[in-house]
Order: structure tokens, then sequence, then C-alpha cells
């Protein structure tokens, strides 16, 4: 996680050093809270997107799916492109769409901005809940006939 944040920090640096002429005009790319959305519509957007973005990477590429789904692996990065495209269009209104705090506070660390820093938590606590909820459910529901309990594939 360290060298991912470092990583996006000096990735945001270059942007800045290269172009920054539009990094001032797009605002750093710093994610925050867009003007008429409440932080909770904030939270709950990062939220579903991670959500959405981890339970297709897992889905996706779930080594234990039957044999007749082997083939899918190979078109792994399709869904979770797509998914990445859909979450993007639904919120880069409402937060800029972060879905990965690295990248988040990389653009808040360069640009250095009170309204990037004041919602900089969203984009941390948002991606975390999201994914420990889209884990839960693939172990617990769609996992759970590995484990003994059935699940809503079997007939049992």
């Amino acid at each position: 996680m360290a060298a991912q944040c470092l990583g996006a920090i000096c990735g945001v640096a270059l942007v800045k050093g290269f172009q920054s002429g539009f990094y001032g005009c797009y605002g750093g790319g710093a994610n925050e809270v867009s003007a008429g959305y409440s932080t909770g519509t904030g939270l709950a957007a990062e939220i579903i997107d991670t959500f959405v973005l981890v339970y297709t990477v897992f889905s996706a590429t779930d080594p234990k799916r039957n044999a007749r789904d082997s083939h899918v692996l190979v078109l792994a990065p399709l869904p979770i492109g797509f998914a990445v495209f859909m979450v993007h269009l639904a919120t880069i209104p409402v937060t800029g769409t972060g879905i990965n705090p690295a990248r988040s506070l990389g653009a808040a660390v360069v640009y250095n901005n009170n309204k990037a820093w004041s919602d900089q938590w969203i984009f941390w606590v948002g991606p975390f809940i999201g994914a420990a909820i889209a884990a839960l459910y693939h172990q617990i529901v769609l996992r759970a006939s590995a484990r003994g309990y059935g699940s809503f594939r079997t007939n049992a």
C-alpha cells in the first residue's frame, strides 16, 4: 500500500510538471464530493463503486468455477474493464470516482486543496467498506456450496 501511495504521488507530480495548465484547470485530478451532493451520498457512491469492481474481479477470476466456465478466465479483463467503465460513468459527476485510495491520496497530496483534504476520508473508508462487503458476499453467498452450506445454485 505504501508503494502504491508513493507511486500515485510521484505520478501526479509528473503530470503537474508536464501539463501544469491542464492540471490546474481540472483541479489536479483530486477527488472531492461535488457541489449539490452530501458526504453521505459521496460515501455511498464510493462503497457501491468499489463493491461492483471488487465483486466483478472476484467473480471473473474465481478459480473454483465449474469446468464449463473454464474459458471465462481468459476473458476476465473484459468484465473487469467494463465494471470500471460503468462505475466511472455513474459517479464521476458525484465524487470523481475514487475506487482506489492511493490514487485519491496522490492527487490530494500534490494538489493540496482544503476541499480535497476534507473529503479524503470518503475515498479511504468507502473503498475499504465496499471491498469488505464484496469479499464477504463472495465467500458467504457465492462460495457457500464449497463449505457444505449449499447455495442458490444447488438443488439440495
